[in-house]
């Protein structure tokens, strides 16, 4: 027996590296659906190329703090810059080791958290990850993690008063290896408190330099309703191949029931996010693409049956469809 074409999952999605490896491909030919970031981004490879003389210098994090703060209207003295949002739940969680997570939700979340117990500070994702679905207006949380709200919302943050937000910038400009988040802290001091945790120059000189210019660019009205049309492409799409995908404010949908559907887009070089880490197995996760990504999705789903569903009778139904 042949082993599988997609490798084992990783805890996040983020085994792209060795996907393009068991394929023989670049990962710049891959469709990466498993890892979910504004698929209407610019690209922000020309600024990064831009600010590469900086890395002659030790970073100075303060105007991009400032930028930063600005474009939230939040006090400068309540952000700081993080190494990623994955920095930023990492320095939260050591400074309040005892936490509560609802299952699912976000694994590093419990990964870096001391203990889980009940009754100790909530944290969530919101929008939920897996599910995309933005939390109630009453729904109350000491920790909200808000790395895809701007996307689903056009907004910046819930702003709920008292509550630490935790948020990773390059879901919003579509470079994780920019490595780009913060915190907003409740008040200054535990700011303060924060920073004192934090690795001196956390956050590197190109990405002190780039942020500025990237929170100039954006339009977060604008890109919320184009990632809302593309996402509601993307279901079209899904439900046309026989998938039943859950609904979702995010730049991301779960589909729970996609038993082989991951082995079979491996072959077609697309990689989606298994969810067994999120106690989901058998689901996926996947990304809204842009209008070029959907169509290579399409071409790989056209040969596509679910589970236990003959291909000829998914062939005869989607004929009908088109008629």
């Amino acid at each position: 027996m042949s082993r599988p074409v997609a490798p084992p999952p990783g805890a996040h999605g983020d085994d792209v590296a060795q996907f393009a490896g068991r394929l023989g491909v670049d990962v710049d030919d891959l469709l990466d659906l498993a890892v979910s970031v504004n698929p209407c981004a610019p690209d922000v490879a020309p600024l990064v190329a831009s600010a590469a003389h900086t890395v002659r210098h030790y970073p100075d994090a303060g105007p991009a703090s400032d930028s930063l703060a600005r474009a939230l209207g939040i006090d400068p003295e309540r952000i700081v810059l993080t190494n990623g949002g994955a920095e930023a739940i990492a320095l939260v969680a050591a400074a309040h080791p005892k936490g509560w997570v609802d299952d699912p939700d976000f694994s590093l979340y419990a990964r870096h958290l001391a203990s889980i117990e009940a009754g100790a500070p909530r944290w969530r994702s919101n929008p939920h990850n897996p599910t995309g679905r933005l939390a109630p207006r009453d729904e109350r949380a000491d920790v909200w993690d808000e790395s895809f709200y701007a996307l689903a919302t056009g907004c910046w943050t819930r702003g709920d008063a008292g509550a630490t937000v935790v948020a990773s910038l390059t879901k919003l400009f579509a470079c994780p290896g920019l490595r780009i988040g913060y915190v907003i802290a409740p008040v200054a001091a535990a700011a303060t408190q924060l920073q004192a945790r934090q690795p001196q120059w956390a956050v590197s000189s190109i990405a002190c330099a780039v942020l500025p210019r990237m929170l100039e660019a954006v339009d977060l009205p604008s890109t919320a309703r184009r990632v809302a049309e593309l996402r509601g492409a993307l279901v079209e799409l899904l439900v046309a191949a026989g998938l039943a995908p859950e609904p979702s404010d995010a730049c991301f949908v779960l589909v729970r029931d996609a038993t082989g559907l991951r082995e079979h887009l491996a072959r077609h070089a697309i990689l989606v996010r298994d969810t067994t880490s999120f106690g989901m197995p058998g689901g996926v996760r996947i990304a809204v693409p842009d209008d070029q990504g959907r169509d290579r999705l399409a071409g790989a789903l056209a040969a596509w049956a679910p589970s236990g569903t003959p291909m000829n009778s998914v062939r005869a139904r989607r004929q009908r469809d088109a008629e």
